[in-house]
């Protein structure tokens, strides 16, 4: 049994892609540059919400200043709409709580700035009793880079080979393999199995069911 599980969090524990598209649409809008269909979106996430607002942008506009702009409309409308649509997947609850219940600890790891991160943990599991829950902070780089993994480590010290890193995405089993933690990567997130299989992928599970037994 993994004493330690990290999580990622949009695409892992929760479905947030119609929010963060929503908050996208809505900075885009606002600077008068056309939006995009949320079904695009899966392809945008997964380096931080500044490359998020780079890749929407028109290619031609994709300047500092103008990705500042943006982010701070996107910003501002997602700190308030960050619940409307976004859901924890099927089972993900109940599988938090089975892994409390027998002692292993959990943590979050997020490319997400750590404001919202915060945000949505309280509100969709707070009950549960996290280790650490870390999201993008100034100074720190965002995955792959695995210095997210060690601020975890350093809070909840645990023998690497105890660990196990669980992500949607190629960035995430980038990230554990430079943490040199093993990786589980989840095929009900924002990203194709192919990515996970190229990115080396320890394991593969495609429910919460097969997740929670290659834990224990």
């Amino acid at each position: 049994m993994k004493q330690l599980v990290i999580f990622d969090l949009d695409g892992t524990l929760l479905n947030t892609i119609a929010d963060l598209g929503n908050a996208a649409n809505h900075a885009l809008e606002v600077a008068g540059f056309p939006t995009h269909p949320r079904q695009a979106y899966p392809r945008f996430v997964g380096n931080g919400v500044r490359k998020l607002i780079e890749r929407v942008l028109p290619e031609s506009q994709r300047t500092p200043e103008k990705t500042d702009s943006l982010l701070s409309d996107f910003k501002e409308y997602y700190n308030s709409h960050m619940t409307d649509f976004t859901q924890p997947y099927p089972g993900i609850p109940e599988l938090l709580r089975e892994l409390t219940d027998r002692g292993v600890k959990l943590a979050v790891a997020s490319n997400k700035y750590q404001g919202a991160v915060e945000k949505l943990i309280n509100h969709y599991f707070p009950n549960i009793p996290w280790a650490a829950i870390e999201g993008q902070k100034e100074g720190i780089p965002v995955k792959p880079d695995p210095s997210i993994v060690f601020e975890i480590l350093a809070k909840s010290p645990t023998p690497k080979s105890e660990v196990l890193y669980v992500g949607d995405s190629g960035v995430d089993m980038e990230t554990a393999r430079r943490a040199c933690v093993e990786s589980c990567g989840v095929t009900w997130g924002f990203r194709p199995l192919d990515e996970l299989l190229s990115n080396h992928a320890d394991h593969i599970a495609g429910t919460t069911t097969q997740l929670l037994h290659l834990i224990l």
